[in-house]
């Protein structure tokens, strides 16, 4: 990992901060002068005015602002495009948290660790989504979206290939209407779950084709105003957040 980037993880100088110190001759690796262009390689000690800095779990986590028409996969046997056909190849080792069909687009985590993805794959964040929906919406709909739902044939929505047959929905966080009308229908929809085609298959339940899904917020990550097609690293907060749901995730286990 590059000096700079290694500060930066390690402690609460940002890389523009490190880049001065290592400039100013103050941080060591090992026994050795820092420069700017130095990699740490796992097992060294870095040292800023003599005194160690103690490195934590390292790992690093992109968001991906995944358009409609990929599929998150390495490789696909009927040609379609996948994310890493557009992610730089910096980043073709990092897996998905999650999933998001070939039809829908939004925030989309990628972290080098999979322990990590496996985390935040199991946990009850929050996942955000933007949904359209080929009609009204009903008050059998709320009730569901409200109470949860079990159902014995929950193969609408699915894909044909799913072995999926039954599913329950837990009652969603939340919800909130953004337009109802006969041909259309606009809902903000919050849950806690990351089931396959989940709200597909939900509303499918209801006679609803979802038209256009988009998931905006993962947790305490958000998608905001990244464009789509581009990708960022976590900022320093998210990647706070991030260390210390995972320390929770420890101590629940």
């Amino acid at each position: 990992m590059r000096i700079n980037k290694y500060i930066s993880h390690n402690t609460k100088h940002s890389r523009k901060e490190a880049d001065g110190l290592v400039l100013a001759g103050r941080v060591n690796i090992d026994k050795q002068k820092a420069m700017p262009t130095s990699i740490v390689q796992e097992g060294q000690r870095v040292f800023i005015d003599g005194k160690p800095i103690k490195p934590k779990e390292q790992f690093t986590a992109i968001i991906y602002h995944k358009p409609k028409g990929e599929l998150v996969s390495k490789k696909d046997d009927r040609g379609r495009k996948t994310i890493y056909q557009s992610l730089s190849s910096q980043f073709g080792h990092f897996l998905p948290v999650g999933r998001l069909d070939f039809a829908s687009e939004g925030l989309l985590i990628l972290c080098d660790q999979p322990k990590v993805v496996d985390a935040l794959m199991r946990c009850n964040l929050t996942r955000t989504y933007l949904l359209k929906l080929n009609g009204s919406i009903t008050q059998a709909m709320q009730e569901s979206m409200q109470n949860g739902l079990k159902l014995e044939n929950a193969t609408l929505g699915g894909h044909t290939k799913s072995t999926i047959t039954s599913m329950e929905f837990a009652p969603f966080e939340h919800f909130s209407i953004i337009k109802n009308a006969r041909n259309y229908s606009k809902i903000k929809v919050s849950i806690t779950e990351g089931k396959n085609r989940e709200l597909r298959r939900f509303f499918a339940h209801f006679g609803r084709e979802v038209l256009d899904l988009k998931r905006v917020s993962y947790g305490f990550v958000n998608l905001n105003a990244l464009p789509s097609g581009k990708t960022r690293f976590f900022n320093k907060e998210e990647y706070k957040a991030l260390h210390q749901f995972l320390k929770t995730s420890q101590k629940e286990l």
